[in-house]
């Protein structure tokens, strides 16, 4: 170097860089910030009771990774915005606020993966359940108020992969069709060719019976005990060839058939649809910016209930309904409560159904649930339409109603109305007596004969729970708790899917999109 060159150097001034230079302190601990999140998760999980997950571990066999150290890993991941087992794998090995919440291990991606879908399924709840109880010890919350919605979040399974429980029926039922008319063209063969059977003949194949997997296997081996009966040193007749080509539809063709019908039925349960390459997945519409009405994609629907924007409950549904999730998710919040509830329940319309109403008065809770018409019943358009039921009068002991437009509506039978959960509501039917000559008739009167008069539906036992609902609503604690409700669960809705960008779940099937 030149003397010009060395001159300039000797101008520059450097912090010291030596890679192979020993640094004190050497612990990793020492490297960390005292306030950062990686210490209070680590804080936290050590004050929380892990028995039951060590109570899964039978013991003996080869070492495994401590539970807490993985349980300690899994949630710091998650904080962290890492939810792929092998980039959390991969932080354990590299990043130094992982290697020390693992203490030096360095579990591989297997280990992770294995430990989240198969040791922590079976105590999710109890270890969400110690996480709600330390929130409660450190009074972040008070379980007063529980604030419920639910969100629907995109399967991990392929979008076109769908299952139609209404198609599965249809072509079921054809198949059952056909089925039918072999049967018959069966018995016929079998009758004229031996009439000593008679009647009787191959009765497994008709009379009516119920065609499923279990009935045409039998037909098939009848028809095979009647083609055995044959002498199999002559030429086969027309009845024989008819029998043998019978015998192939139903083995090659019917039995497969029916078997995979029998098999969706037996996935779909209750459900309307579900995924190929997830069979727990339920096709949903999914909210998208750029789509009105959003699209249909294979999902689960998750309901949570917050406090203080605290996650208190929570719960993963297939049904793509929020109002048949309410019950269900009360009673997994109550055993992760040890029995308890929290004191009021704040929900939006989506779960303001008879069936819900009535679940809260029995475990007597204060509820701030609004009903489907609970803004438009406020409107002065509303008000003013004196074609909507809730305008007309009742007089209670003639169990008459009176229209608008003064006309009276006398009962006529009532009926049972079934919930797709079985929930059974009672129907009470009224008719007008005379709507002809009425000025409102063509927008009072949906049906489209002439002569047709006015009927309503009314429940009664809803009307008495709306009513309680709409008390509640409009009072001053109703306007406070309402004003509270999108800030509370919303909010954190938005910190999961904005933030966190958890808007399609890794892990496929129920009981792994649970842990997860």
């Amino acid at each position: 170097m030149s003397k010009k060159g060395q001159k300039v150097h000797d101008k520059k001034v450097f912090i010291p860089y030596e890679q192979n230079q020993l640094i004190l302190p050497m612990s990793v601990e020492s490297q960390i910030p005292k306030n950062h999140v990686v210490r209070v998760v680590n804080r936290a999980i050590d004050q929380m009771n892990l028995a039951p997950m060590l109570a899964k571990y039978p013991g003996g066999g080869r070492a495994s990774f401590n539970p807490v150290m993985m349980t300690k890993l899994l949630v710091y991941a998650y904080t962290d915005k890492i939810f792929s087992c092998r980039r959390i794998a991969k932080a354990a090995r590299e990043n130094i606020m992982y290697m020390w919440l693992c203490g030096g291990n360095k579990p591989d991606f297997m280990a992770v993966n294995r430990f989240r879908s198969e040791r922590m399924k079976d105590i999710i709840l109890e270890v969400f359940a110690e996480v709600v109880d330390l929130l409660e010890k450190e009074k972040y919350i008070k379980l007063e108020n529980y604030f419920l919605d639910g969100t629907k979040i995109e399967a991990n399974a392929n979008k076109y992969s769908w299952v139609w429980g209404k198609a599965t029926k249809r072509y079921k039922d054809a198949l059952m069709e056909k089925c039918r008319e072999l049967f018959k063209e069966i018995d016929k063969i079998n009758e004229e060719e031996n009439d000593e059977y008679g009647d009787s003949d191959l009765e497994e194949l008709g009379n009516g019976k119920p065609i499923d997997s279990g009935a045409i296997e039998e037909a098939v081996r009848k028809i095979d005990e009647r083609l055995a009966q044959k002498p199999q040193d002559k030429k086969p007749d027309t009845e024989t060839k008819k029998l043998k080509k019978a015998r192939k539809t139903l083995d090659k063709d019917y039995l497969p058939r029916m078997q995979k019908y029998e098999g969706q039925q037996a996935i779909l349960e209750e459900r309307n649809s579900y995924s190929k390459t997830d069979h727990d997945a339920t096709f949903m519409r999914m909210k998208e910016d750029h789509m009105k009405n959003g699209q249909l994609k294979p999902g689960y629907n998750v309901q949570i209930g917050t406090e203080n924007q605290f996650i208190v409950g929570y719960s993963i549904h297939q049904n793509p309904g929020d109002t048949s999730c309410m019950k269900e998710h009360l009673e997994i919040v109550k055993s992760i409560l040890d029995g308890n509830l929290p004191k009021n329940v704040i929900a939006d319309a989506g779960y303001g159904s008879e069936e819900n109403y009535e679940y809260l008065q029995d475990n007597e809770l204060e509820h701030y649930v609004k009903y489907n018409t609970f803004h438009k019943e406020a409107s002065e358009k509303w008000k003013a339409d004196i074609t909507k039921v809730q305008n007309f009068s009742y007089i209670e002991d003639r169990d008459e109603y009176v229209c608008g437009y003064g006309r009276p509506l006398v009962f006529l039978y009532e009926y049972k109305r079934t919930s797709d959960n079985g929930y059974q509501s009672i129907i009470r039917v009224y008719e007008g007596l005379n709507c002809s000559g009425c000025p409102h008739r063509d927008k009072c009167v949906k049906s489209e004969k002439p002569f047709a008069n006015r009927r309503i539906n009314i429940n009664r036992k809803l009307n008495e729970f709306k009513e309680k609902a709409r008390q509640n609503l409009t009072s001053e604690e109703g306007l406070k708790m309402r004003s509270l409700r999108p800030v509370e669960v919303e909010s954190v809705f938005g910190d999961i899917k904005g933030n966190f960008g958890i808007r399609r779940f890794l892990l496929k099937g129920l009981e792994k999109v649970n842990v997860e």
